[in-house]
């Protein structure tokens, strides 16, 4: 399998296990925008998300200590994650992945709460119109904000892009904006563009370096490279990799298409 599928001065694709690439460099990268697997049975390609939920913790540890070590001192890290989940069992998902990132290193900065506009209709209730075991479901999703060992970020261009309606708005931690569609995408779990153009622009100088540890769909690499920053994306799945790669094409600012063409190969 060809490791790295495309590479030029702002982006590269790996296709690759996070858990054992060597692809990255220690302490290289700039700011870390990812939405891991939620373990709610999704049918990906390759990964099971059908762990137990210890499992699945020690599985959350490994990666992110991946993350630690790849992330420069002054480092961010934004995670989208579940507030909570019930599918297989009531789990505080949240709540456990935040002390496990602070037990491996990671400072706590804040959490950004989204509420996903066009979150898919409820159809349990636990029980109806009753006190002996309903269910509180929140429609939304967190996005956990880390740092590795300073908040304040000396490292970099020192050049933000962010406006001032955009700093306003989106420093308020309650972000209101639809989810991506499936069917769309093509990917059964994509985020929507606007989720890490804002975590980007929020966090990120222009030209730092962007790295998505589970690209998937490709979302992350769009949006760092409509906005002027060098990124990363790493992908287990050789049918995403493709997908990010169409969708760049598609809906980047991407231009060197010559390059690009010559470059994409089939895994």
């Amino acid at each position: 399998m060809k490791k790295v599928i495309f590479e030029n001065d702002d982006l590269k694709i790996i296709c690759d296990d996070l858990l054992s690439t060597r692809r990255i460099r220690r302490n290289s990268i700039d700011l870390v925008i990812t939405s891991p697997p939620y373990n709610v049975d999704i049918k990906y390609n390759q990964h099971n998300d059908k762990l137990t939920y210890r499992e699945y913790c020690e599985f959350s540890e490994k990666w992110m200590k991946k993350v630690f070590d790849w992330l420069k001192d002054d480092g961010r890290f934004c995670l989208n994650i579940p507030l909570d989940k019930n599918k297989g069992g009531q789990q505080s998902v949240g709540a456990d992945l935040t002390i496990l990132a602070k037990q491996i290193g990671f400072q706590y900065h804040s959490t950004i709460v989204w509420n996903e506009g066009n979150i898919s209709r409820r159809t349990a209730w636990g029980s109806w119109l009753s006190a002996s075991a309903p269910y509180v479901i929140a429609p939304v999703e967190l996005i956990v904000v880390f740092y590795k060992k300073r908040w304040k970020k000396i490292s970099g261009s020192r050049i933000s892009d962010i406006t001032r309606d955009e700093f306003l708005e989106w420093t308020n931690g309650l972000w209101t904006f639809n989810g991506e569609s499936k069917k769309k995408v093509g990917h059964p779990a994509p985020f929507p563009i606007e989720l890490p153009k804002r975590c980007i622009k929020m966090f990120s100088y222009v030209g730092d370096t962007i790295l998505d540890p589970f690209m998937g769909s490709g979302s992350t690499l769009i949006a760092s490279h409509n906005n002027r920053r060098r990124c990363v994306g790493i992908e287990i799945d050789s049918s995403y990799c493709q997908l990010a790669l169409k969708r760049l094409l598609k809906e980047s600012t991407m231009n060197n298409l010559f390059e690009f063409k010559k470059t994409n190969r089939r895994i």
